[in-house]
């Protein structure tokens, strides 16, 4: 068995660099920027005003100072002229301050007599001018990689590029396996159950940024898998769920092993998730995870969720760990790393009374894993861990 780092090395060698594609603006909400983009313009464009008020020619105007207010601009409503001393020109918030302007008066801070303002006591000493290129210049650039949040597609708007460049969507395949599986919906018989680790896998992978292609439950013939293994054809991960041991029935090392994995390691020193196996496959990168619930779905967080971030482009790495403390003691721990379940309270983590691999009633009410450590001595309340939230 090797170590949890170890594997997550090994898992991350097997992701390719990303492919590049342009996709619209509109499109690009989640995906991962490549390269480096340019702004079309300056933000602001021109010099705006950044208040409600009048604009004059007067750098220090003082209270009792008269203007006569000779037109009005708004927002995408630029007043033609220029102001010249002892003008206003009444400006609303976003609008170009005209030619020769200077300064902008808060309109509470004049009195109104028909065209005609007076500087009232209190002037509020800001320009309240917002500079052209304040935010950004033309040329300014945004790099990649990065995962384009909403904030950023407002950024790249407003630098007006309709399509930017991104990492295609990584396709994963996943395959549960095993005569035991039915799909939800359907009847089991009595020695059956209900397949439920695909759904939250497929979810995790689609909240990440890859396209998730569940295919139909692989049965316990090599015949079965084969088949399974070339629908997966094509994809960039395939993710295998269950039959990763090496029981009697748990055929899928040895099918993929007849089909040409390179494997890079079988077994890893962890709990939840022994039995877990990775390589490369048909062209593809390939997980093979346990079958048991929070196993499949430790093991999702802990290698694929990583190895997509790395096939998008990102930096690669682990998944990031928190710290906190413990809201309740925890026993010592063995041989393996061992990713408990908690919940985090106010006064810190609460692990779960069970940590049995099979409960995912557990595990979805937890929203943490606490991370302990190979030999790791018993711990008591207010000693600070780490974890990952979840």
């Amino acid at each position: 068995m090797i170590t949890v780092d170890e594997a997550l090395a090994r898992v991350l060698a097997l992701a390719r660099p990303p492919e590049e594609e342009r996709v619209p603006l509109r499109a690009a909400a989640n995906r991962v920027l490549l390269g480096t983009v340019a702004a079309a313009r300056a933000q602001p464009p021109f010099a705006a005003s950044a208040m409600d008020g009048y604009a004059v020619a007067a750098d220090a105007p003082a209270p009792g100072d008269r203007f006569r207010v000779i037109g009005a601009a708004a927002a995408g409503a630029a007043f033609a002229g220029r102001v010249g001393p002892g003008e206003a020109l009444r400006i609303f918030t976003g609008a170009p301050v005209p030619e020769g302007a200077t300064r902008v008066i808060l309109q509470e801070d004049v009195e109104v007599a028909g065209d005609v303002i007076t500087v009232k006591a209190g002037l509020d000493a800001g320009r309240n001018i917002r500079p052209a290129g304040a935010d950004f210049a033309a040329g300014a650039t945004l790099s990649g990689p990065r995962r384009l949040r909403p904030v950023d597609l407002a950024r790249l708007a407003a630098m007006n590029l309709p399509e930017v460049p991104v990492a295609r969507r990584p396709e994963v395949a996943l395959i549960a396996t095993g005569d035991e599986l039915v799909m939800p919906g359907e009847v089991p018989r009595d020695d059956q159950i209900v397949a439920s680790n695909a759904f939250a896998l497929a979810a995790m992978v689609e909240a990440e940024g890859g396209v998730a292609r569940l295919l139909p439950i692989a049965r316990d013939t090599d015949w079965a898998l084969r088949a399974a293994f070339d629908m997966a054809r094509g994809a960039d991960l395939i993710v295998t769920i269950g039959g990763a041991s090496v029981g009697d029935h748990d055929l899928v090392g040895k099918v993929a092993g007849d089909m040409g994995l390179e494997r890079a390691f079988h077994k890893i020193a962890m709990r939840p998730g022994k039995p877990l196996m990775a390589g490369h496959l048909l062209g593809a990168a390939l997980l093979g995870l346990p079958g048991n619930p929070v196993s499949a779905i430790v093991c999702g967080h802990l290698f694929l969720l990583p190895l997509l971030r790395a096939l998008q482009g990102l930096p690669a790495g682990p998944a990031p760990r928190h710290r906190a403390p413990l809201a309740a003691p925890v026993g010592p721990n063995g041989p393996r790393e061992h990713y408990m379940r908690a919940t985090r309270g106010p006064e810190g983590l609460i692990p779960a009374a069970s940590q049995d691999s099979s409960l995912l009633s557990v595990l979805s009410e937890a929203d943490a894993l606490i991370v302990r450590p190979v030999g790791d001595g018993p711990r008591g309340v207010g000693e600070i861990v780490d974890y990952l939230p979840i």
